[in-house]
């Protein structure tokens, strides 16, 4: 196991245990130590350094820019921004809320 996940299984709580101590979990968090709460033993949650939360969504916004270069690259499908405006919305006109 690797550090990172040796670090989360330290700190492996419950909702309810989370609830109870969050403060706890947050300070953990500043000092760069995550925990994962679970709901009936499934992992569900996790409170993270915000560093790691940062570093994750760079990551995302990575490997988005790859597969859209991919797509490009590959002379996939490409819309205009009124194209997919367009299509969001008629989306969100269909769906009940």
């Amino acid at each position: 196991m690797g550090a990172y996940a040796d670090r989360v299984a330290e700190h492996t709580v419950t909702v309810r245990e989370a609830r109870a101590h969050l403060a706890d979990h947050i300070n953990r968090a500043e000092e760069g130590v995550p925990t994962v709460i679970t709901r009936n033993g499934i992992p569900v949650a996790a409170v993270v350094p915000i560093s790691d939360f940062e570093a994750l969504e760079e990551a995302a916004d990575v490997l988005l820019a790859r597969e859209a270069e991919a797509v490009l690259t590959e002379g996939g499908p490409t819309v205009t921004m009124a194209e997919l405006l367009a299509d969001l919305f008629t989306e969100q006109d269909g769906v009940t809320v």
